[in-house]
């Protein structure tokens, strides 16, 4: 059965000019999106943020370098480290080093990558349309927001209940201050009203008080 991700990243692979197979950089992705310790950071989110980036890849200023940080933001994933999206960009960087394309697309891809950390709202506009792709999940319709909950809570599911109600809390409270949860006004448009009644709704269910 055709594979449409795949289509889609032999489709831009071509688009970028990149040299090799493209299946064979695929591959390793698909499998590393895979691990069966994902509940979240599969391939289901990326095909999301995917999905979300077509309908915004207008806003881009360099749209391909967006997209291949979208399809690498989460190659490398555990939920006990502090270094994924490091890791992430590095194997980013070995990609499109190996395709031959220019440093300065790999500098720009880095970037992008390190901005999923989600430390601070970015301030380039590419990365800012990034971060909102990566964020659209807090604004979907609660049953999906719910099951994206679900989905952490089991990739945590070595961090005692007590403990991770506290982190995670304080998580999504730290989005929830923030003037804007979403620097673009596209996503901000679509999803800031939904996110911040989402963002509630778990943290007061992460106290005990939700309905």
């Amino acid at each position: 059965m055709p594979d449409p991700l795949q289509n889609r990243w032999a489709a831009f692979w071509e688009k970028l000019g990149a040299q090799g197979d493209a299946a064979q950089v695929y591959a390793p992705l698909v499998a590393h999106y895979g691990e069966p310790h994902r509940a979240y950071h599969n391939l289901a989110h990326i095909h999301h943020c995917l999905e979300e980036f077509d309908g915004a890849r207008h806003l881009a200023s360099d749209e391909n370098s967006v997209e291949m940080a979208i399809w690498f933001h989460d190659a490398i994933y555990d939920s006990r480290a502090k270094d994924n999206e490091e890791r992430s960009a590095e194997a980013a960087i070995r990609v499109v080093n190996e395709a031959g394309l220019s440093a300065a697309f790999a500098q720009r891809v880095d970037n992008l990558i390190l901005a999923t950390k989600h430390i601070a709202p970015p301030n380039d506009p590419d990365a800012a349309l990034l971060v909102d792709v990566d964020l659209s999940i807090l604004g979907q319709p609660r049953k999906r927001f719910a099951g994206y909950e679900r989905q952490v809570r089991r990739e945590y599911d070595w961090v005692e209940e007590q403990a991770f109600a506290a982190g995670r809390g304080a998580i999504l409270k730290s989005f929830l201050e923030r003037e804007r949860i979403f620097s673009t006004e596209y996503f901000r448009e679509r999803y800031e009203t939904r996110a911040r009644e989402n963002l509630k709704w778990s943290i007061g269910r992460l106290r005990g008080t939700a309905s």
